[in-house]
């Protein structure tokens, strides 16, 4: 594995840094609102899926115990 020496080194994160593409604000903006709506339509559908196994398991209790 070749050395560098720690300024050589700095040289080379910069011209790194330098190519990195930031978002911009409305591509943050954008992605952080399909997160949330993504986030709240995921929470919704198990919500939906736990209450039906959830009533379906006390509609099947019901029916055997009585």
């Amino acid at each position: 594995m070749a050395t560098t020496n720690p300024l050589q080194f700095a040289q080379q994160v910069r011209a790194e840094i330098a190519k990195v593409v930031w978002p911009t604000r409305r591509e943050v903006v954008l992605t952080t609102v399909m997160v949330l709506i993504m986030a709240t339509l995921t929470a919704i559908f198990f919500f939906l899926v736990d209450f039906l196994i959830r009533n379906g398991l006390v509609a099947l209790l019901g029916f055997v115990g009585s």
